[in-house]
């Protein structure tokens, strides 16, 4: 493992988005935008530029400091749709969130390199690849001659079959050493801001996931921002026997778990909840 990538857990973090610093000396929310017709949390969706603009409207005004749009939906057993697809879904979004809200940083969720360019060239500021780079080769490159950041994800197979029995020895050790490897060949090719995601429900079990919530101060150690998005996801609703609808409190719960075991980004449905929790923990932490 390369020793520069591993650094002293307290240390603080800055990224660069369009021009401006973005600190993550105290943990931060990314509210969710999701252009499609089938993602698992319904309230998440928007169907047109009206309503898209209401829900970005909400999610800042209720804290948000950035705000991540999807138009491929990547939840277990969704199918593949083609990359024209999720341009026409897509860049229009981009195109008018970002004229609204010019100061807000914005996430593109995809994993195919030439949308991700075309969605900051209309206004993003970053790139969240769920593939971590796998899928496109051309995604570290696009981000070094962009000069944005990129969040690298971990998952276990497709969104259509990721749930279909993920196995692992050691899902922690696995995981931190998947986005160690990632995050090296991203700053070999180039690219200066880095964030990671442990990828909760992509390719894992429930048991997977705890396992990785219990012991998520292990990725401190990597030298980038983490983020969490566990948000509404099965391993809430399982667990509790409700519906992702009825999740909202145990997203909260686990939220709260993640910020005091190093994350620095939640990525959620539910904003204002999740902006309380950081402000909480911030306040024991500075007790």
């Amino acid at each position: 493992m390369n020793p520069e990538l591993l650094k002293d857990h307290t240390m603080k973090h800055l990224i660069q988005v369009r021009g401006k610093l973005l600190s993550f000396e105290q943990p931060i929310v990314m509210g969710i935008l999701n252009a499609t017709p089938d993602s698992f949390h319904a309230a998440s969706r928007v169907q047109n530029h009206d309503s898209a603009l209401r829900q970005a409207e909400k999610h800042l005004k209720e804290g948000a400091h950035m705000l991540d749009l999807g138009a491929y939906s990547s939840r277990p057993g969704a199918t593949d749709i083609s990359e024209d697809e999720e341009r026409r879904r897509l860049l229009p979004l981009v195109e008018k969130i970002s004229f609204a809200f010019p100061e807000v940083p914005l996430s593109i969720d995809t994993f195919r390199s030439r949308l991700a360019k075309e969605a900051i060239q209309a206004g993003a500021g970053l790139i969240n690849d769920i593939s971590a780079g796998d899928e496109d080769p051309a995604m570290f490159i696009t981000a070094a001659l962009l000069k944005v950041p990129i969040i690298l994800m971990h998952k276990q197979g497709k969104p259509a079959t990721m749930q279909n029995n993920p196995q692992y020895k050691d899902v922690v050790g696995e995981v931190f050493d998947y986005l160690t490897q990632r995050l090296i060949l991203a700053r070999q090719s180039g690219v200066k801001d880095v964030i990671i995601d442990p990828g909760f429900g992509f390719g894992k079990t429930s048991e997977h996931n705890f396992s990785l919530m219990k012991n998520l101060d292990v990725f401190q150690h990597i030298d980038a921002p983490l983020m969490v998005g566990v948000s509404r996801k099965g391993m809430i609703w399982r667990t509790l026997g409700i519906s992702s609808e009825e999740a909202l409190n145990g997203s909260t719960v686990l939220h709260t778990c993640a910020l005091m075991n190093g994350a620095k980004l939640l990525r959620v449905h539910d904003v204002q909840a999740a902006v309380e929790a950081c402000r909480l923990v911030a306040a024991i932490r500075e007790a």
